[in-house]
Order: structure tokens, then sequence, then C-alpha cells
């Protein structure tokens, strides 16, 4: 399973990996005439897991502290296969850059997918 389909099986649960939409090739749109799997609040889904979690985790605004939420890996090689995944052509070596990147295409992604995100994060 891709890391962006671990990602959107955490939050929305185990059919998610399966969604249409979900998978590596095309983890950005659904495809034509399909419809997101359902709504999910993904901010209270994150925030009830953060208040659960020992470590204070800023999902919100840190591609690493929302993998580490998860319970994924959130190692740098990880971020790489993710940002592989999501077709980023920057530098990987850049990991600030990238991870700002990839927190915003993962935050796109769920939104696209059926996810409900907090006004705040709302682009």
């Amino acid at each position: 399973m891709s890391i962006f389909g671990k990602i959107m099986s955490a939050i929305f649960g185990s059919s998610a990996a399966a969604a249409p939409g979900s998978t590596a090739s095309s983890p950005s749109a659904l495809p034509s005439g399909a419809t997101p799997m359902s709504d999910v609040d993904v901010g209270a889904t994150l925030d009830a897991l953060a208040k659960t979690n020992k470590e204070k985790l800023d999902w919100k605004h840190s591609i690493v502290d929302l993998m580490k939420l998860l319970n994924l890996d959130s190692s740098i090689t990880a971020r790489k296969e993710l940002a592989k995944e999501l077709n980023y052509t920057g530098d990987t070596n850049d990991s600030a850059t990238m991870n700002v990147w990839l927190h915003k295409q993962v935050i796109a992604k769920l939104a696209a997918n059926g996810g409900e995100l907090p006004a705040d994060m709302k682009a």
C-alpha cells in the first residue's frame, strides 16, 4: 500500500486504501464521475488522536507530526517516498521545503477525497 494510501486508511478507515483516488498513481483526484468516499471530519479525527497521544504533535502544520500521529513511519526515507508518490519535482534533499510541500499536498488530497478540514486550513 502506498504511503498516501496508509494516511487515507488511518483517517478514513480501512476501506480508504481501495478507494478511487487513493492509489500512488492517482492520489490527487477522483476518477471522472466518481464521488468522494464519505465526508470525514479530518480535524476532529486528528484532534481526538492528538489528545490521546503522549507527544504534543502539530499535525496542522507538520507532515512529520501528522505521520507520527497516524503511527506511520515519518523518517526522511518515508517522506521521500511520499514525495515521489505525489510527484514532487523539487530537491528531496531540501527536507524543509519538501516537508512544507508534502503537508500542503496531503491536506489538499484529504479534502479532495471527502475530508472535512478545519476552517483555518481551507485554501
